[in-house]
Formats: C-alpha cells, sequence, structure tokens
C-alpha cells in the first residue's frame, strides 16, 4: 500500500469556531506563559476601555477574586442583546462564542478601537472553565455562562459546579431606576492550557489599569484584590489623571531629575491612505483615514531616555511606526533649529544625533487609529504605515512653533543647547574609546587571517556579520560596505556550548574565533565597552540548517556573552526565500520570506494584470544570491529586515535552553511528545 492511499480525506482535519484556539493558544494570545494569562485580562478590559474612549462609560472596575477568577465591570452601553440576523444568536453569544465578531470592523459602533483582530473576549472564553456575562441594557439584566465556549448553566458557584449546555440569554432582573448599564464579566482561566508555574501578574494587571487611565482621562479604574487569607476583604486601589498625558509624563519621569523644560503637549490630526478591504471583503487601494495625534514630553537634566508607545490605548512596547515618525519629526524639526540658532554649533561641527535629542527625555506617544494594523495578535508594535507621516507632520510644526515663537523661544534654546552639549560629549567620548580599543585590538593580537574587517576605527557603526559557509562570503564580500561591515565566515555548526564544559567551549576554532574578533573576553570578565563592533549580526540560510546555526550562536552569546543581547546589539539577518519577477515594462522584482508571501504576492500580481516568471525561484542559501540580491534584501541597513535577538527574562530564556539543548534528555524527550500535538504538520516540508 503506497503512502498515497494511506493518505485519505479522513486524515484531515477541520477546526471550528473556538476549537482552534484552544488547539493553539499561543496563535491567538502570543503565549501560553504568564505573559498570555495577563493578555487573556488585557482583551477584556479593553473592550471596556473602548467604551469610555466613545464617552458611553465613565468607570470600570477590575476585582481580583480569592478564588482565581478576574471580574471585569464598567457602566458603558452593554452589549448588544437583540438576536443577530444572519446568525440567530443573541449578540452577547455571537460576540463571545465567534472569533471576529463584534462592533469593530464597521459601522458606526466604535470610532477607534483597540482590538481589530477580532478573537479578544471569546477567545478568553475559549480558554476558561467558566465564562460569566451580565449585561445591563433597556432597562433589563441578562445573563449568561459558558464553560470553554460552550452556552450552558451552571448549577452552583465556581468552575467546578455542574454544567448543562444550553444557548440562550435569560433575563433576570430589571435595571434600577436611574441606573446605568454596563457589562460585568467573570471569568476562570484553564491552567492547562498555559504553562506550570504561569500565573496572572497583579502588578502588571495594576501598570496597565494606571497607564490606561493617563490615556483615558474621562475614566476612573479601580483595582479591588480579595484576601486570600480573608475572603470578603478587598485591597481598593484607584485610578484617574484628569491631566492625561501631561500627568503620564511627570509618572515616568526619572525620581529627583530637574526639568530642563516644561511638559510639552502636542494634539493634532492628519490623514493617510492604505490598501483596506471593503465589507464583501474585496480589496480597495487609497482607502483614506484620519488618525488623532496626542504625545506628551519633557527633557530632564539625566541621561536616562524613556518613550512610551500606545494605539487606541493600547501599549505598544516595541513601538512601530508612529514612534519612527516621532524620532523623525524631533530630529528634523531640532536638528533645523539648532543649525538656524547662532552660536549653538561650532564651524564644521556636525549637527546632534537622535540619540543626543532623545537624552533625558521622557515621553508619551499616543495615536486613535480607526483600523490600526500589529505585527502581532499581542500588539506589541503598530505597522500601519501611514501613521509615520501623520505623527510626523503635527510635531513638526508643533515643535518649529515652539522653537520660533518669542513666549517659547528661551525654554526651546535652554533645551537645544542641551542636545548640542549631549552631541560633543558623545563625540568625545567614542573618539577616546574607539581610538584605545583599535589599537589594543588590531595590534594586542593577531586576528584570525579569514576575518573580512572594515576600515572605520568607530564602534557605534561598525556591524560584524558572522556568515554562514564560504560560499555565502564571496557574494557578501562583494556586497558590504567596507567601510563600516565586516565579515566572519564559519564553517558549519559551532559547538553547542549548552552542553559543553567552558574549556572545550573555548578550545573549539570557530568559538574562539567570535571571541578573538569581538574582543571583550567571555563570562563574568566579559567587557561590553570593549567590543570592536556596534552590531552583530548573525547571517545563515534561510532554511532547517541555517535556523539551527543561528540558536547555536545564539545560545552561545547567550550563556558567554550576555551583555551583547541585553544592550541589544546582537541581530539575525532575514534572508529572503522566494525572488519574483514580472514581465513587461514595467518589470519589478519583489523578494519574499515564507512560501505563504509568496504565493500571495504572485496571487496579487496576476489579478493586477501582471505576467509572473514561472517557476518562481527559491534561494537555497545565501551563496546563490550574487551581490547586488544579497545587499538589497540582507545587508542595505536601509532596505533590509533583521530581527533584535532579546531575552525578556533571562532566567525563562536559560530554562528553556537547557531544555532544548542541555544534557539531560528526559525533560526534553516528554516535552517533544508532550508538544507533538502543537505541530502544524502541513507545514512540514516533507
Amino acid at each position: 500500500m503506497t503512502a498515497e492511499t494511506l493518505y485519505g480525506a479522513d486524515d484531515l482535519t477541520h477546526l471550528e469556531g473556538l476549537e482552534a484556539v484552544r488547539k493553539r493558544p499561543g496563535m491567538y494570545i502570543g503565549s501560553t506563559d504568564s505573559r498570555g494569562i495577563n493578555h487573556l485580562f488585557a482583551e477584556v478590559v479593553d473592550n471596556s476601555t473602548d467604551e469610555g474612549v466613545g464617552g458611553h462609560a465613565s468607570s470600570v472596575v477590575v476585582t481580583l477574586h480569592a478564588d482565581g477568577s478576574v471580574q471585569v465591570d464598567d457602566d458603558g452601553r452593554g452589549i448588544p442583546t437583540g438576536v443577530h440576523a444572519k446568525s440567530g444568536l443573541s449578540g452577547v453569544e455571537l460576540v463571545l462564542t465567534r472569533l471576529h465578531a463584534g462592533g469593530k470592523f464597521g459601522g458606526s459602533g466604535y470610532k477607534t478601537s483597540g482590538g481589530l483582530h477580532g478573537v479578544g473576549a471569546s477567545a478568553v472564553n475559549a480558554l476558561s472553565h467558566r465564562f460569566d456575562v451580565t449585561v445591563k441594557r433597556e432597562g433589563k439584566v441578562h445573563r449568561m455562562s459558558f464553560a470553554h465556549g460552550v452556552p450552558g448553566v451552571f448549577d452552583g458557584d465556581g468552575p467546578k459546579a455542574p454544567f448543562t449546555k444550553r444557548s440562550g440569554l435569560d433575563v433576570v432582573g430589571k435595571m434600577r431606576r436611574g441606573e446605568r448599564g454596563g457589562t460585568s464579566i467573570r471569568y476562570w482561566y484553564d491552567a492547562r492550557y498555559f504553562e506550570n508555574g504561569a500565573a496572572l501578574d497583579v502588578e502588571a494587571v495594576r501598570a496597565k489599569l494606571r497607564n490606561t487611565a493617563f490615556l483615558v482621562p474621562g475614566v476612573s479604574y479601580v483595582l479591588r484584590v480579595e484576601d486570600r487569607e480573608d475572603p470578603g476583604t478587598y485591597a481598593e486601589e484607584s485610578f484617574h489623571f484628569p491631566n492625561g498625558l501631561t500627568d503620564m509624563v511627570e509618572f515616568l519621569a526619572p525620581d529627583g531629575e530637574r526639568a530642563v523644560s516644561g511638559t510639552l503637549l502636542v494634539t493634532g490630526e492628519g490623514t493617510y491612505q492604505e490598501n483596506a478591504a471593503d465589507e464583501n471583503g474585496v480589496m480597495r487601494s487609497k482607502v483614506a483615514r484620519r488618525a488623532e495625534v496626542e504625545v506628551a514630553f519633557r527633557w530632564g537634566t539625566g541621561y536616562e531616555r524613556t518613550v512610551e508607545c500606545f494605539t487606541n490605548t493600547i501599549r505598544n512596547a516595541h513601538g512601530g511606526t508612529h514612534r519612527k515618525g516621532f524620532e523623525r519629526a524631533a530630529v528634523k524639526a531640532l536638528q533645523e533649529a539648532i543649525t538656524k540658532t547662532r552660536g549653538l554649533l561650532k564651524p564644521k561641527e556636525d549637527p546632534p544625533t537622535l540619540d543626543d535629542v532623545l537624552e533625558g527625555m521622557t515621553a508619551v506617544v499616543h495615536v486613535r487609529v480607526p483600523e490600526p494594523q500589529f505585527t502581532s495578535q499581542t500588539k506589541d508594535e503598530l505597522s500601519t504605515a501611514g501613521i509615520t507621516k501623520v505623527m510626523q507632520g503635527v510635531l513638526e510644526r508643533h515643535l518649529r512653533e515652539w522653537t520660533e515663537d518669542r513666549r517659547t523661544k528661551a525654554e526651546a534654546k535652554v533645551v537645544l543647547q542641551k542636545i548640542v552639549d549631549a552631541g560633543r560629549v558623545r563625540l568625545a567620548q567614542k573618539q577616546q574609546k574607539d581610538a584605545a580599543r583599535r589599537k589594543t585590538a588590531l595590534e594586542g593580537a593577531a586576528m584570525p587571517p579569514k576575518l573580512v574587517d572594515c576600515r572605520t576605527t568607530g564602534v557605534a557603526r561598525s556591524e560584524l556579520f558572522l556568515v554562514e559557509g564560504d560560499s555565502a562570503l564571496g557574494s557578501a564580500r562583494m556586497a558590504r560596505v567596507s567601510e563600516y561591515q565586516a565579515l566572519l565566515p564559519l564553517r558549519g555548526k559551532i559547538l553547542n556550548v549548552q552542553k559543553a564544559s567552558l574549556a572545550d567551549t573555548l578550545r573549539n576554532a570557530e568559538i574562539a574565533a567570535i571571541v578573538q574578533v569581538l574582543g571583550a573576553g567571555t563570562g563574568r570578565t566579559f567587557d561590553l565597552a570593549a567590543m570592536r563592533y556596534g552590531r552583530v549580526i548573525l547571517m545563515a540560510d534561510a532554511d532547517v540548517d541555517g535556523s539551527h546555526i543561528r540558536t547555536l550562536l545564539i545560545t552561545l552569546f547567550a550563556k558567554y556573552m550576555r551583555p551583547v543581547i541585553d544592550d541589544g546589539r546582537l541581530y539575525a539577518a532575514m534572508p529572503p526565500l522566494h525572488k519574483i519577477t514580472t514581465r513587461g515594462r514595467s518589470a519589478e522584482t519583489i523578494f519574499t520570506f515564507t512560501q505563504r508571501e509568496m504565493e500571495t504576492t504572485v496571487a496579487r500580481l496576476e489579478r493586477s494584470g501582471k505576467q509572473v516568471v514561472t517557476p518562481v525561484p527559491r534561494f537555497k542559501g545565501l551563496g546563490e544570491m550574487d551581490a547586488d540580491e544579497l545587499w538589497d534584501t540582507t545587508m542595505n541597513p536601509a532596505t533590509r529586515s533583521v530581527r533584535r535577538i532579546t531575552l525578556g527574562d533571562a532566567e525563562a530564556a536559560e530554562a528553556a535552553l537547557e531544555l532544548l539543548m542541555g544534557e539531560k534528555v528526559e525533560p526534553r524527550r516528554n516535552w517533544l511528545v508532550d508538544s507533538a500535538a502543537r505541530v502544524d504538520q502541513s507545514a512540514i516540508d516533507v
């Protein structure tokens, strides 16, 4: 019997409704550790916040019960309780049991919203033992319960009470005269969907409510935590900041730091265009959008910078296009002001950089966007491209007015002088360190002969590419900018340092070359200030072996050169997999990074009438690219995509490395068996 006859229709799996969330929770909530549990809470409270943003709610109360359940109450309009014509379900059951259902995909329900991926409350419902919702609306009190997303009735309190499946929304009473409407949700998340030890972080909840209260000054937030030792007793904390972002800047500014300027509050709006689907799902080009911008910032006498970014009240930990616009505007407007102000810059002195402008700054960047695009369901980074220009335009105008208006010109000049002084100190320190560092590294020891070094004596701009194989080295040598890009080829896979001793590690020729070239030592004696390059970029093939090599190199840096990762100076290059070319007068070349992206791009080009050269070639390795292709896609700082390697939680990262690459086989085997069901078998290239 052949493999084809063994594989039939009965082997296909179709996940319906919320089953997909339970099967792959990390896909919908970002992770299955404590961050995933925190994300469940964020999804629920963000729905209440959207009511407050729209002016429909003035209070949000969060209660953390002693039994582990979380309750969120608001005094907004309440989830619609009427019957949805198409599905035949009540509005409550529809939004809590169906993915991509709600009032945030068009219509007049919400002008802006934090949750537009459509898996928020329904994903929480799917991953909860019990999920209770009470809606006060149109004079009635409605109630409904769910068990792992299935509607029904619990006969008693708590998640272990007997449960009977039953669809439908019950009316359990009438609202009191003058009572406001609203929604109350209480859920008991199911720990089986999360890693051992994962739990809701009370401090993260507190920070979320505090930040949101800054961003929505018209709403009061209350956190109530029930005492586990004395049930029925609650510690209560309120968050309400009528001055909004101005209060937030004062809160974030370092304690004891003297302000160099007052807090500047910038508000404005602008339009941008983007491609979007209409109500029928057909893509339309150049759909007009309007975004609102709100920024508050000040400079202090210190050196630390704090820039917090938010979209529709959702914190974007990795910034995004709004932060890019903020930074561009700040650098451009203030550089212009410094150049125009007589006596600030000396002849032939370079203008300050972004680092100089941000030194000592505390800033909060907030945008309200109708349909924001994020890089992931956890919304850590805003990717809506048009926001950059909107933010840049609004902020540039304000900064020019601030530096030129006679009422604020004196204050602005103090800030401009601080920025210029910061640039001078930076350059002096860099020149002093570079002179000593390069002389010691280059003259004190012979570099490996295979190192293709760069010419610059500066560290900030220089880059060291750790290149997989000699074949890729040839193209990389021709593609690089020899002024600031150095290359170190690696033969095969380096030693797995998670299993090896320090002595064996340092005897490995490839690892010894890396340590020698970086010039900063290893382990406890590693000196980040002595490192010869500003960035280290791992450049491996976009295949399984390349992924293995990257993993081994990341392990090396995590164990013996951790400060490189902590300082954000270790990156992984992202070479493309496919090269798509079209024929005709307006021929174009597009590089894609995944099979799905390639297929989607080809389909889009063919729909637009362009003739795609087929078959689409797939790069088997970096050595197959010519110098121009490698430069454009992987090495050019202006066009390349690189992924910064981070360790958000060092202890958790070390545990993961020990599990996956350590000496103990049994825990790894158990993890592989337990995780086998999480593998998308259709994505395996066999």
